[in-house]
């Protein structure tokens, strides 16, 4: 598996949402060479894993919520990736 490049694992999800929509937008468009669409399509797969690590980690750290003594929500643990 190829490491996504420096510029998008900076990103937040939003901003690489964003990019993958506009990756997204260009290729349907069918305007772009061969060539250029290759390099899209690459760029656009690593920003859809850059979202789902993303999302992924978002989801971890909700269900590390911590239920106080009443059964309520009462606080978030530290998620740990490792």
């Amino acid at each position: 598996m190829q490491d996504q490049p420096t510029e998008i694992a900076g990103m937040t999800f939003e901003e690489a949402l964003r990019a993958l929509e506009d990756v997204v937008r260009r290729l349907e468009g069918g305007d772009v060479p061969l060539d250029e669409s290759i390099d899209l399509y690459e760029r656009g797969e690593d920003l859809r894993k850059h979202c789902q690590a993303r999302l992924d980690a978002a989801q971890a750290r909700i269900e590390k919520i911590v239920a106080g003594p009443d059964g309520k929500p009462a606080g978030a643990a530290p998620f740990d990736g490792a």
